[in-house]
């Protein structure tokens, strides 16, 4: 099933994601952001289960900001 989850307080936009009955994620996209830093990470992640990619990026920040593209990615695989 696809997914979409609009970010917060990042520089992408939108996260789109496959995630199946298993919890496993696929096809990560993200609109905006630093295109090759999130295309690498998106190709990393994919096929990981959404409790793997929470964990290992739950909590990571961007500068000040309380958040970053990939703690927005690990709180929308858990919705």
């Amino acid at each position: 099933m696809t997914h979409k989850f609009k970010t917060s307080d990042t520089c992408a936009t939108l996260i789109t994601f496959d995630k199946d009955k298993d919890g496993v994620v696929t096809n990560i996209e993200f609109t905006g952001g630093c295109n090759g830093n999130l295309k690498m990470l998106a190709k990393l992640l994919d096929g990981m289960t959404a409790e793997e990619i929470h964990e290992k990026l739950k909590g990571n920040i961007c500068g000040r900001r309380p958040t970053s593209c990939a703690d927005q990615l690990a709180i929308a695989v858990m919705k």
